[in-house]
């Protein structure tokens, strides 16, 4: 079967020596020519099947193991899979050439990276690695703009890492390896064969790739240490005195055996997650379990190593891996063949129109939010007077609907669209943390065909991805018991890709109902108390405050409700309690970012005590603590949405 996208399924021309400039010189390994695949088609394009295959020779070069692994998929997706990691590697190889000096490396990988972004629009670049890259997020409708933030951290890791601590060490591993994992998952999905995980795996699948890093680090030692790197964290190493000194000179002890051997422990237990693929399509499920298994065999390999490992990379022996993989064969074989997959044909951009900013934005830059079409401008706040947080009960969309005869799920599409005026409007004045009120703990009981309305149009804003090129971290508040499995995995994917991003935090409270958030956080308390962990006569507010879902979640300055009600509907109770509340009649598809700006322009004329004594003599203390009476800026519009 031809390697190459069933639309370039001849076989491939041989490559021009300049497809890999970095590997200029270097033998060329013969492989034995495969089958040609069905009748080229009007895309065909020998630039880019010779730009396939050099991933694919890439792959299987560079990482027997992962070309293996790719191998138990259907040829049909493997052209996607091998263009992926031969771009993960291209970056990593950029960044860790050690003949330039890291300023100079971090500015080729940033230079790599902008390349992309500029060409992603086009289908089509002169390297051969992105021009499969871009081709591929092209036919599999790929949001490469996921993998922003791991590309930037290939540029950063250039200047070198050190991590504290295990959590440290984590964050920066899965910011690096999740978001190429889900691009495989993306195209898995597209092909018909969804790899959804159930909600009691998640943490498992990411301490599966934690199992993943720890066990390439370990293979990978003897080259780190050469280049002086140690990419562990103080954790493990201060577990084991001496260790670190002894490996900065190359030298084996009994600290740096204990060292490996918990190390290697540690990776095992963590690529040994029982259940992680219970309920999977077989296809996926063999993949990830012969993952598994390989891994162990190099955890096991790196075991026996001994001193060797720091002086070369340990293999496991060629039939430790047919163990593995022959039978792994079979059952992919019979997995895939009783499965009907969809191949998206080439999709090439239009020529007539402008392309879609598809792809990240060059590295370590955003894009400004576009201007409001009046023309309108933010106003200029002081930073010490704007808001830290502002809360928004987005309230009136079947009101609005029901105004203009139309279906109550057409007021959710345009007040969809009022959040982005909104998240425009934050990002201008550059407010810190928005958090919406966006499907309620109650919000079940409406109308079935409402709620799956709801659900469905909340599944589709986080598929498009509006703010994907816009300085915004997403966070979800709220239950997943109750949620489609597939909207929690879009809800976790949006958390895990803008996670490391530093402007504006917008949380979405989606199945969230604030007395549920108060005893869930008491039940952790109880937990806690009843290991003997804290002792109950001594809970004060800021033990209550550190068990809450989101503990770093700042107090609401200023809690927004639309649609004329005067109450705050069991929305944030907890970090509500000194809000300034402001209650205005419009319905919340009619706001936009003028709305915001006139709420917080109003917030900044209050003068908030926090119930201390007025700084000034003859200043009016308020009755209620900050602000005396609830600030209402129009009367009640009518009953609730």
């Amino acid at each position: 079967m031809s390697d190459v996208p069933p639309a370039t399924t001849a076989p491939a021309d041989r490559e021009a020596a300049s497809a890999s400039p970095e590997r200029a010189g270097a033998p060329e390994r013969t492989e034995p020519r495969e089958p040609a695949g069905p009748p080229v088609t009007g895309d065909d394009d020998p630039a880019l099947r010779a730009a396939y295959r050099l991933c694919r020779r890439r792959t299987k070069e560079q990482d027997p193991a992962e070309y293996a692994l790719i191998q138990l998929v259907p040829a049909a997706l493997r052209p996607a899979l091998h263009a992926l990691w031969a771009a993960a590697n291209a970056l990593d190889d950029l960044g860790d050439d050690r003949t330039a000096p890291a300023a100079e490396r971090a500015a080729r990988v940033g230079a790599w990276i902008t390349a992309l972004h500029r060409e992603l629009p086009t289908g089509a670049s002169p390297d051969p690695v992105r021009h499969a890259l871009v081709d591929t997020a092209h036919r599999w409708r790929l949001d490469l703009s996921e993998l922003r933030d791991a590309m930037a951290q290939v540029r950063d890791d250039t200047r070198g890492r050190d991590f504290a601590d295990w959590a440290q060490w984590r964050a920066w591993g899965r910011d690096n390896l999740l978001p190429w994992f889900g691009q495989v998952r993306t195209v898995f999905d597209r092909a018909g064969v969804p790899v959804a995980l159930r909600l009691d795996t998640r943490e498992a699948y990411e301490e599966f790739l934690d199992g993943v890093r720890l066990t390439d680090i370990l293979t990978d030692l003897s080259a780190d240490l050469a280049q002086g790197d140690l990419l562990l964290p103080a954790e493990a190493l201060d577990r084991h005195p001496g260790a670190a000194a002894d490996l900065a000179r190359r030298r084996w002890s009994p600290a740096v055996a204990a060292l490996i051997t918990y190390l290697t422990g540690l990776a095992r237990q963590w690529v040994s997650q029982e259940g992680l693929t219970r309920g999977m399509h077989p296809g996926p499920a063999t993949v990830l379990e012969t993952m598994a298994a390989l891994l162990r065999a190099q955890l096991d390999a790196v075991d026996a190593a001994g001193p060797d490992l720091l002086r070369s990379p340990p293999r496991p022996a060629l039939h430790t891996r047919a163990r593995v993989l022959a039978p792994a064969r079979a059952r992919a074989a019979l997995a895939w063949s009783l499965t009907p997959l969809t191949v998206p044909p080439r999709r090439r951009p239009a020529a007539h129109r402008p392309p879609a900013p598809a792809g990240p934005a060059p590295t370590g830059t955003f894009r400004r939010p576009p201007p409001h079409p009046s023309g309108a401008r933010p106003p200029e706040i002081a930073p010490g007077l704007l808001p830290a947080h502002v809360a928004v009960i987005m309230d009136g969309n079947g009101r609005w609907a029901q105004q203009r005869g139309l279906p109550r799920h057409a007021g959710h599409r345009a007040g969809a669209t009022a959040v982005r005026e909104v998240v425009h409007g934050a990002l201008d004045i550059g407010l810190r943390h928005l958090t919406l009120y966006t499907f309620s703990t109650e919000n079940w009981h409406r109308d079935p065909e409402e709620v799956d309305a709801i659900l469905d149009l909340l599944r589709g804003e986080l598929a498009e991805n509006p703010f994907r090129d816009l300085d915004v971290r997403l966070r979800w508040h709220g239950r997943a018991g109750r949620l489609p499995p597939d909207l929690v995995d879009l809800l976790h994917l949006r958390e895990r890709t803008t996670r490391a991003r530093t402007g504006l935090t917008l949380t979405m409270c989606i199945d969230y109902g604030g007395r549920d958030e108060l005893t869930r956080t008491a039940a952790a308390l109880a937990a806690r108390a009843r290991a003997g962990r804290v002792e109950p006569g001594l809970i004060d507010e800021d033990d209550f405050a550190r068990h809450l879902p989101h503990p770093d979640m700042p107090d609401v300055d200023l809690l927004w409700r639309t649609g004329g009600e005067q109450r705050i509907s069991n929305f944030l109770p907890w970090h509500s309690a000194y809000a300034e509340l402001h209650f205005t009649p419009g319905l919340w598809p009619d706001a936009d970012r003028r709305d915001l700006w006139q709420a917080v322009t109003a917030y900044t004329r209050r003068r908030r005590h926090l119930g201390a004594t007025p700084a000034q003599p003859g200043e009016p203390a308020g009755a209620d603590g900050p602000s005396g009476a609830p600030w209402v800026t129009a009367p009640a519009a009518g009953p609730g949405d």
